[in-house]
């Protein structure tokens, strides 16, 4: 007869993934929440805060992708390693 088939799970909700997901979240939140950085001070080397503020997320989003790319890279290993095979 044939094999069992292998009882396919959906996604699993992880402690990791919820991180991944705040990290990936927080930028849209921070840019889309308009009132709390519409506004020209405190300037920072004569810049307004409006746009230093916009600038500072562009790095801060940067940082916080390369970590959530990277827990994703640990987690996807993790995961084949427990099915028994390196996968990538």
């Amino acid at each position: 007869m044939s094999q069992a088939p292998e009882s396919s799970r959906g996604p699993v909700v992880t402690p990791t993934r919820v991180v991944i997901g705040v990290c990936l979240l927080a930028p849209f939140v921070a840019m889309l929440w308009v009132g709390s950085y519409a506004k020209t001070d405190p300037a920072f080397i004569g810049i307004p805060f409006f746009y230093w503020y916009q600038m500072l997320w562009v790095l801060i989003s940067t940082a916080l992708t390369v970590i959530a790319y990277k827990l994703w890279q640990r987690d996807q290993r993790a995961r084949a390693a427990a099915k028994g095979g390196a996968e990538r």
